[in-house]
């Protein structure tokens, strides 16, 4: 079980990859949503058709008047339902896993030189990273949603806001405050992705942009981030410096 724990970002990573692919051949099993009725005279010979779809179970049919056409088999009907499951609890069972990481074990305390110079790489090339990561959400938002349609897209969310934490965890953990603890890194990673997204994504549905992120979305998330990591920054040296400051007035007065 333990090793199924630390594995947990991986066992996520997988069930949603899955549930990408599994949205991609549903989507590419329907008829197609810009000329259903051509789909449907194609294939299985009905005029002037329009589809009835289902995703869960997932299902497509061509209907014209009181005619209808089977377009989905039964067979890949059942198969696709049958994955569908399996992949829904594989992402449960990872999102739940993740989730306990971030009150497990703290691990060793790291510590280290030179704290400035490390703030000032978080604050300048973790905000660069975190705006070509941003570039990349951005084209694949599009993909999810033309190949996955609504689930694809509530699909494509989740797995940003998880890889989007990830990636911030593993930036905390090469510049990030000091001194540290792995969990430190895992929860100050975690809040720095989650609302750099929220930030961008509500900046999206303010000017009405939504379902689809602009290309200003990049580097208004390197702004964002480089803001939220700043605020980590002060939270975490506050501490460090009002202890230095008392034990210098505690050696004042023992004077």
């Amino acid at each position: 079980m333990d090793w199924v724990r630390r594995r947990a970002g991986s066992l996520l990573g997988l069930g949603l990859a899955g549930g990408l692919v599994w949205t991609a051949v549903v989507t590419l099993s329907m008829p197609n949503w810009y000329d259903p009725s051509e789909d449907c005279a194609r294939k299985v010979g009905v005029d002037n058709a329009h589809p009835r779809t289902s995703w869960f179970p997932p299902s497509a049919s061509c209907v014209s008047g009181d005619e209808v056409r089977q377009y989905m088999s039964t067979t890949r009907s059942v198969i696709l339902s049958v994955v569908g499951v399996l992949l829904l609890i594989l992402i449960a069972t990872g999102l739940i896993l993740t989730v306990r990481r971030l009150t497990g074990d703290p691990g060793p305390l790291r510590t280290g030189d030179d704290l400035k110079r490390r703030r000032r790489s978080h604050l300048l090339f973790g905000a660069l990273d975190m705006g070509v990561a941003f570039a990349v959400v951005t084209f694949l938002n599009v993909v999810a949603i033309v190949f996955g349609n609504l689930p694809g897209a509530i699909l494509f969310i989740l797995t940003t806001l998880v890889g989007l934490s990830a990636f911030g965890t593993l930036l905390d953990r090469h510049m990030g405050p000091l001194p540290s603890t792995a969990l430190d890194s895992r929860r100050r990673g975690t809040v720095a992705g989650l609302a750099t997204y929220g930030i961008v994504f509500a900046a999206t549905a303010v000017s009405g942009q939504l379902p689809f992120f602009r290309f200003w979305a990049v580097p208004l998330s390197a702004i964002a981030y480089a803001a939220i990591t700043a605020t980590q920054w002060s939270r975490a040296t506050r501490p460090a410096v009002v202890d230095r400051v008392g034990r210098a007035e505690d050696g004042e007065g023992n004077l």
